[in-house]
């Protein structure tokens, strides 16, 4: 009789465990609606595309179809998860940001920030590295970008049709790239300087510089030397625009109104903006060798300070501008947020579409080698973060990954509706590409 009751009390007590451990098991694969989620930590901290996150916290669940983790506004692709962890994939083009964890209604917050980072590989598009002139190929073609000497050029832009346009001051003509690398001339006589409109090579150029793309392909140049706004259509029929009403060094379009702005790059240079063929006004004034120029989609102009240093916005209509990156007259290479970041001598400038700015680091009049920004930064929209893109405080060439990639004198910078980087490379006599990721 003894051994019944203690055979039956050990199978109770084993039923009794069997049933805590299912209703222990129960509670830790499923979320509690009725308990907050708690995000406390998660690693990896950085990293690109790939890089597995392990997040780890409360009440989460072990059912993925019921978890949503996202990044910068990017979903991550779920591995696995249990009530207190959960490991995630990054996607392309993530983007910094907070880690968040949604369940049903419920969700929770990190308070530390996961940094993306990219992998931006620089590469040659065309340009063989020697000054001369010769259409072709990729790297069978020759510009002739440093010569003369003494300008600033923020000379490349790109159409929708992913269509680059470069300014070739050296041979008296634009030259145009096709999106398989192919390079030709659009208008300009690479024989003959001077001034003349015309279709092709009866157009005359003598040096032009900044080139910007209109919303219906058609290429705006500026040519100091002659004074003039050129407007040339895509079959490359070049027709004069307007007049300077200083001498125009740099150019940029609106392509929401199709009104075209120019600068004249002097210590005490105007800006101006062109309505219309002939229609000018004068925006603003006494701005100290203004560079490149860009707009965004509120019509806002964002101007690189080559002469202070730093990267100017002035508001759309009233054109207030104030200093938004760059330590006013302090020429270095230093990466921070707004005024605490230093440029050298910056030059070209780009919008991406979530209007992050790239500018080209070194708008020195010879390219100058020793000049310590040889790279193309980003501005981070809205909070003027400054960091480095691609390239480094080094001249030299090299295609590579990120800051290992060398430039010399990266003047100009365009970026197309992929979000591939051009940049033009003036020492070196290249348009060089950057892909992201």
């Amino acid at each position: 009789m003894q051994n019944n009751i203690k055979i039956f009390l050990l199978v109770g007590f084993i039923g009794l465990a069997t049933g805590m451990l299912s209703c222990k098991k129960t509670s830790e694969v499923s979320h509690n609606p009725s308990s907050p989620i708690l995000v406390d930590s998660f690693t990896a901290s950085s990293g690109g595309v790939g890089t597995e996150i392990l997040i780890s916290g409360s009440n989460f669940s072990a059912d993925t179809s019921q978890i949503t983790v996202m990044v910068n506004g990017h979903k991550l692709a779920l591995v696995n998860a249990n009530v207190r962890q959960i490991m995630a994939v990054v996607p392309a083009k993530c983007g910094s940001g907070n880690v968040i964890v949604k369940i049903g209604n419920d969700s929770a917050i990190s308070t530390g920030i996961f940094n993306y980072t990219y992998s931006r590989v620089v590469s040659t598009l065309a340009g063989d590295g020697k000054a001369g002139f010769s259409n072709g190929a990729g790297t069978d073609a020759e510009f002739n970008f440093n010569n003369p000497t003494w300008y600033r050029s923020s000379g490349i832009a790109v159409d929708d049709n992913l269509n680059v346009y470069v300014a070739d001051p050296g041979n008296h003509c634009i030259r145009k790239i096709d999106s398989l690398g192919n390079v030709t001339t659009l208008a300009g006589n690479p024989a003959s300087s001077g001034y003349a409109d015309g279709k092709g090579t009866a157009a005359l150029f003598i040096y032009p510089y900044g080139v910007a793309v209109d919303a219906a392909g058609n290429v705006y140049s500026v040519d100091p030397i002659n004074w003039d706004i050129r407007k040339i259509t895509p079959d490359g029929t070049a027709t004069t625009w307007a007049w300077g009403g200083q001498d125009p060094w740099t150019v940029a379009v609106d392509k929401a109104t199709g009104y075209v702005y120019y600068a004249s790059n002097r210590s005490s240079g105007n800006i101006y903006q062109v309505t219309d063929q002939w229609t000018t006004n004068l925006i603003i004034s006494g701005q100290d060798y203004p560079a490149g120029m860009v707009l965004d989609k509120s019509g806002n102009l964002y101007v690189a300070g080559n002469g202070e240093d730093v990267i100017r916005k002035f508001d759309a209509g009233s054109w207030n501008g104030n200093v938004i990156a760059g330590t006013l007259g302090v020429a270095g290479y230093l990466n921070g947020t707004g005024t605490a970041a230093q440029f050298a001598y910056p030059c070209g400038l780009a919008l991406d579409s979530t209007g992050n700015i790239l500018v080209a680091g070194n708008g020195t009049q010879n390219g100058d080698i020793t000049n310590p920004d040889q790279s193309i930064r980003l501005i981070q929209a809205g909070t003027w973060e400054v960091s480095t893109f691609a390239g480094s405080g080094a001249a030299g060439y090299a295609d590579a990954i990120g800051q290992a990639a060398a430039f010399s004198g990266p003047v100009g910078v365009a970026i197309d509706k992929n979000g591939t980087v051009y940049v033009l490379d003036k020492n070196n006599n290249r348009i060089r590409k950057i892909i992201s990721e």
